[in-house]
């Protein structure tokens, strides 16, 4: 069997997926085969998928990524982004096997959150990176951004109470008249492709700059990705008024500031009660932490 990270195994168990783990040898021997590739190791950071390094047939580097069954949809959606970004801002995709939940990528360099750069700097390669995915796009089966906001919502509601109430209820009432306005707001003549996870473990080294990699894949208002933006490094948040990173984003993308405010907040709360489900800390704590802060401004 294909070394898989403790991670993936377990989330592969909990989802009863065991059928799957002991057919994921000839899962991706067959994917070789009708490839025609090699498969080399696993990459041990992945936590949603098998991931291995690869190489074509004539030894172009490559990278396989298997989905968990209980991520099908979310393989169906990234799968979608891919074909339509077709290798500008994301990486390439070479080949596709919807039912089986795999793809073949092209092979990127290092990630953002290894380089050693300013949180400005790493905002711009972000928000540019992101920005070169963004285009109209016409009955692509994506969710839309008001399905993201109204599943964001339940999300915050019903997760706070089932985790003790860690943040105030001010907090979560801010997040929730937040995402009704984004639903609201939603117009999908003025929608586009947007990546949906736009942060620096996601954005890669290539030829040409950076390129994202594992897209949700939504059909909204591009303010969403930079929304994304705000909810990272909470802590830097702080450190000055909350709001200028959100002027600084909209006024180097043209965008509107309030809807990139709105987004983060949704955003920043959402993740932060994740975060905190999964034990993900600090920096669930430090999210919840920016939230109060920001749902006083």
């Amino acid at each position: 069997m294909p070394e898989l990270p403790d991670v993936v195994r377990a989330k592969a168990v909990a989802a009863g997926a065991v059928a799957w783990l002991d057919g994921l040898d000839d899962l991706v021997a067959g994917l070789e085969q009708a490839w025609s590739i090699t498969v080399g190791p696993t990459c041990v950071g992945a936590t949603e998928a098998y991931v291995a390094l690869a190489l074509l047939d004539d030894a172009t580097p490559c990278v396989l990524k298997v989905a968990l069954p209980r991520s099908f949809d979310a393989a169906r959606h990234e799968i979608t982004v891919l074909r339509l970004a077709d290798g500008d801002g994301c990486a390439r995709l070479l080949r596709a096997d919807e039912p089986k939940g795999a793809m073949l990528l092209e092979r990127l360099g290092h990630p953002l959150s290894e380089l050693d750069l300013t949180i400005e700097e790493r905002l711009e390669i972000l928000s540019d990176a992101a920005a070169r995915i963004w285009r109209p796009v016409r009955d692509s089966g994506l969710p839309s951004g008001a399905d993201k906001a109204r599943w964001l919502e339940a999300f915050v509601e019903t997760t706070w109470q089932a985790l003790g109430r860690p943040c105030s209820r001010r907090v979560v009432d801010h997040a929730v008249e937040c995402a009704r306005r984004r639903a609201s707001a939603h117009h999908d003549r003025g929608a586009v492709l947007v990546h949906g996870d736009v942060h620096q473990w996601n954005a890669l080294e290539s030829e040409d700059g950076f390129k994202l990699v594992d897209p949700d894949g939504l059909v909204a208002e591009a303010e969403y990705d930079l929304g994304v933006l705000m909810r990272e490094d909470p802590a830097e948040l702080l450190e000055g008024d909350p709001r200028e990173r959100s002027r600084w984003l909209a006024r180097r993308s043209g965008l509107d500031e309030a809807s990139i405010w709105e987004w983060g907040i949704v955003e920043r709360v959402s993740t932060g009660l994740l975060c905190t489900q999964i034990g993900l800390q600090p920096i669930g704590r430090a999210m919840l932490d920016a939230a109060e802060v920001c749902s006083t401004l």
